[in-house]
């Protein structure tokens, strides 16, 4: 799905019209930012038909009361539509929550990690590292992994990980989004419950959702908007969580009542629940993976392709959403941003931690976006190196 390209007669710009972009409000630039996210037009679209009144309701989503039939059927065709995808059994609570991924870091170990308990961490990148130090403020946390020394440029090779025996739980991040490193596949962990920060990088590619005690994922990168947290939890792990937390914070409370203990986040969850349908009318998962890989493929293939770029994450760990890579000076770097943001490639600076450029390439994103910033980088090689 590609966006509508328009030249602008008044681009102050060394390389072709054809490649000039203007943002403007009839004009969708090629979004490549890591989040808040490009979500699918479709379902932008169909959110914009329905925004003033849902068919059949009379009133807009933003209106509904949580406890309405309306938002039943909302939360339920979207929680359908998310099992259908990864084909998750019964024994998995599906609860929509707020407060991000990073409130998880919180809530995973108040959980799940008792006082004479110790809780493993596979720390791979900044986010991980941050989920493991709040953890540490629940309970003992045992670092079984770090690939830290080497910047985060690659994922831990099964044997490099060591993990407690008996853990609470073995703790990874799926997708590194500031590097630019994935998983290849989840690691295993033994007879520990596996919880996985799957933010960035959920249904990007089948998985196997069953086998997991927890996966979580903050909404606006690959799901849907801001505001919204996908939480998919064992049953019997759900209630693990002691009564002296507080409420809110509970699993169990959340799935007792339906993720509506208190207010939800309608607007988002309806916005989820189109991303889901959008999912499964595009092919699935399985489609989604090789759409990914054509991307990811593509815009590897010129980074690789001569010294003038260069990539930040080992090849073996290289992430198919997000996309990390160095040009040969600092100062290329800005003017790469600056000249890229003029011809409608939006997003593509690094993260502030790091720095380089970085693409996020989400389900979302339009294979047309991925080529045209091939195009634009064979171009600003050819003009500046």
């Amino acid at each position: 799905m590609g966006f509508s390209r328009t030249r602008s007669d008044h681009a102050s710009n060394t390389y072709p019209p054809e490649l000039t972009m203007p943002s403007t409000p009839t004009h969708r630039v090629f979004n490549f930012s890591a989040g808040p996210a490009v979500l699918p037009e479709a379902v932008l679209e169909e959110a914009q038909r329905d925004l003033l009144a849902l068919p059949g309701v009379g009133m807009s989503i933003m209106e509904v009361s949580h406890r309405s039939a309306a938002f039943d059927d909302v939360l339920e065709r979207a929680e359908s539509d998310l099992r259908a995808l990864t084909g998750l059994g019964d024994d998995h609570h599906v609860l929509f929550l707020q407060g991000g991924a990073s409130q998880q870091f919180a809530m995973v170990p108040m959980n799940l990690l008792p006082a004479d308990g110790v809780a493993d961490y596979v720390v791979t990148g900044s986010w991980a590292k941050k989920a493991s130090v709040e953890a540490a403020k629940f309970g003992r946390v045992n670092v079984c992994a770090t690939t830290e020394p080497e910047a985060f440029s690659r994922v831990p090779s099964a044997d490099e990980l060591h993990p407690t025996r008996g853990a609470a739980y073995v703790h990874v991040t799926s997708n590194n989004t500031i590097v630019g490193t994935q998983w290849p596949t989840w690691p295993e962990v033994g007879d520990s419950p596996l919880v996985v920060d799957a933010s960035s990088d959920l249904l990007c590619r089948p998985v196997d959702a069953n086998r997991c005690g927890v996966i979580y994922a903050g909404a606006q990168k690959n799901l849907g908007p801001a505001g919204l947290t996908l939480v998919v939890i064992r049953k019997d792990l759900a209630e693990r969580g002691p009564e002296s937390i507080p409420t809110t914070l509970r699993y169990s409370v959340a799935a007792k009542h339906g993720s509506r203990y208190n207010t939800p986040p309608v607007f988002a969850i309806y916005l989820f629940g189109l991303v889901m349908h959008w999912l499964r009318q595009s092919g699935g998962l399985v489609e989604m993976e090789a759409r990914n890989r054509r991307k990811a493929g593509l815009l590897y293939d010129a980074i690789d392709r001569t010294g003038f770029y260069r990539g930040t994450a080992h090849p073996g760990s290289r992430s198919l959403m997000n996309v990390t890579f160095r040009l040969p000076t600092e100062e290329l770097e800005r003017q790469f941003v600056v000249e890229a943001n003029a011809a409608g490639l939006s997003g593509l600076k690094g993260h502030r931690s790091v720095g380089g450029q970085r693409a996020s390439i989400y389900n979302a994103f339009p294979e047309a976006g991925v080529a045209a910033l091939v195009d634009f980088m064979d171009h600003f090689e050819r003009t500046h190196g």
